[in-house]
């Protein structure tokens, strides 16, 4: 029993780190990112920037997903994925700093989110590959990348980096851990094939059919469509916070990040006593709510918004990974985790970032944006997403695997 408990912890450690670091780096590059291309002159490029993840998720999860599935394993994927963000995210902070031309520092963003992109769902594969019980144990697990994720945007903010190239640096560094520590993890074998692969299969094109079960379908277009106006809120809270008075809006951000610890240490009770379509329109009931509060304009409001966001997110786009493990075949979940990574990173995060983008000039004027009807349209948006759900998901029982 003690050589048992002592391999589950070990296997708890070595998954915690992975979320841990993971977590860190990627809120040290995007949380600050919009007013380091404010302050360093780059403001003209920034609704692009933001729009480059959504180009990458549309073409990298998927074909490195059907790798990670079929060929080396995702733990050699993810490798090889966070060693190129390291190199990336150093070369493209090095860009901002001699103040390359904007259209050149663009690119180096594209090229990183390209390796950006993926990395959620493959790490995701992962660590639920190695769970006895993904309900009971995933929630808690997950949360530990919220907490490097609070833990990065503190130490910006401690170091007063919120606006400097020095937090694409230090984000560089802990993505250069994460390549060193996916070395000692232990490999994820992908299942042979003795079928010659078509292009179509390569590319990762084939988890389309995925979307032919009606509830799948109805879970990816949710969870595209609710991308939409959730991708305004890292862009646009900051400058929204500075507007209020409030400095150091890296650590501010992270209150979000505290109710989604919580969110996620109670999802295991969640989804043993309620049903997923529940579970998944009280994780949308917040997000209306969190884009409701922000539209009242006032410091303590904007801040009850940011807090919600964490119980948004959580009860929605951590369910979805976990409602994929469970009523996806083995063979297709890398491949599913990766459209899932599509279909909000890419579909919904490309249209969401230029749309919410286009949405906010219209509401700015020269005296200062309308914030009320900036995040009031917002909130709209995502009432009229739960409207969908709550109409076109059924939940019935597990579905049948796809077969391949």
């Amino acid at each position: 029993m003690g050589v048992k408990s002592a391999g589950r912890w070990k296997n708890y450690i070595e998954l915690t780190t992975l979320f841990f670091l993971y977590g860190m780096a990627l809120g040290m590059w995007w949380v600050p990112l919009t007013t380091i291309l404010g302050v360093q002159g780059f403001e003209e490029i920034r609704p692009y920037a933001f729009a480059t993840s959504g180009l990458a998720a549309l073409v990298s999860p998927l074909i490195l997903g059907a790798l990670a599935d079929r060929h080396v394993g995702p733990v050699r994927v993810l490798g090889w994925v966070t060693l190129a963000a390291a190199t990336l995210t150093a070369l493209t902070s090095w860009g901002i700093q001699q103040r390359w031309n904007p259209w050149l520092v663009l690119v180096l963003i594209q090229g990183l989110t390209l390796f950006l992109a993926p990395a959620s769902s493959i790490s995701t594969t992962i660590v639920l590959a190695r769970l006895a019980d993904a309900r009971r144990e995933f929630g808690p697990i997950r949360s530990v990348a919220t907490v490097g994720w609070m833990t990065g945007c503190w130490l910006i903010s401690a170091l007063n980096a919120d606006s400097s190239p020095v937090a694409g640096y230090v984000g560089a560094a802990v993505w250069l851990a994460l390549a060193a520590f996916t070395k000692v993890l232990p490999h994820v074998t992908p299942p042979k094939s003795i079928e010659q692969l078509t292009l179509k299969q390569r590319l990762g094109l084939d988890a389309l059919s995925l979307l032919k079960n009606h509830d799948h379908r109805v879970i990816f277009i949710t969870a595209a469509l609710i991308s939409i106006p959730l991708a305004a809120f890292y862009p646009f809270t900051p400058p929204h916070l500075l507007e209020l008075g409030l400095e150091r809006t890296s650590a501010w951000m992270t209150l979000g990040q505290v109710t989604e610890i919580v969110a996620m240490l109670g999802l295991s009770t969640l989804l043993l006593r309620w049903r997923l379509k529940w579970i998944f329109m009280l994780g949308i009931g917040f997000a209306v709510l969190r884009y409701v509060f922000c539209a009242m304009n006032g410091t303590g409001w904007v801040l009850t918004g940011v807090t919600l966001h964490g119980f948004a997110f959580t009860l929605f786009f951590v369910t979805v990974p976990i409602y994929l493990n469970e009523r996806i075949d083995a063979a297709w979940r890398a491949r599913a985790q990766a459209l899932f990574t599509l279909m909000t990173s890419g579909v919904g995060n490309l249209i969401g970032y230029l749309g919410t983008g286009w949405w906010f000039n219209f509401c700015a004027r020269p005296g200062g944006t309308r914030w009320p009807l900036f995040w009031g349209g917002l909130s709209a948006a995502v009432a009229v997403v739960m409207i969908y759900f709550l109409i076109a998901y059924h939940g019935r029982g597990k579905q049948p695997a796809v077969k391949q």
